[in-house]
């Protein structure tokens, strides 16, 4: 097995933020590190945990992630976590600094897109996002209708 064939292999996407791309214009993604405990990440690895309402801030130079919802894991014992704690996201200072600037030139907010195992932990895709009025989610709705009928129709034919 090649070097490239292992790292595609170590990675394994735990949840997909469904709403992010259908709600907002990803403009930019980043992979940052996330501060867990030990009952989180074991509760992770079963799949136990939901990010489509959540969202990130920066706070004092930190980027916070809110309302993810990671159960509790079921054989913890009275320390287990609180399900929806506020989780301190790891990025490098230049990118925090550059994303602090980008949200506060307005009308951009960071989204977290996937939650996945990398080798022995646990990262979050974040993504720089634009909020899509009513008519570009109903654009992006009929250009998808016509791919997938544009793929039906070469389908039914043989070349």
């Amino acid at each position: 097995m090649s070097a490239k064939a292992k790292k595609s292999s170590s990675q394994r996407t735990v949840y997909t933020n469904s709403k992010a791309r259908r709600n907002y214009t990803i403009e930019e993604s980043l992979e940052a590190g996330i501060i867990l405990t030990g009952t989180e990440v074991k509760s992770i690895r079963l799949g136990h945990v939901q990010i489509n309402e959540s969202f990130a801030r920066i706070e004092r130079g930190k980027v916070l992630m809110y309302q993810s919802h990671i159960a509790e894991y079921k054989f913890g014992n009275i320390n287990n976590h609180d399900p929806h704690r506020v989780r301190e996201l790891l990025l490098k200072k230049k990118e925090i600094y550059r994303l602090e600037r980008a949200i506060q030139s307005g009308g951009r907010t960071l989204v977290p897109l996937k939650l996945y195992l990398k080798k022995a932990l646990v990262k979050v895709e974040i993504g720089l996002a634009v909020g899509k009025k009513l008519y570009d989610k109903r654009e992006s709705l009929k250009k998808k209708a016509e791919m997938r009928e544009a793929e039906r129709s070469l389908k039914g034919k043989n070349f």
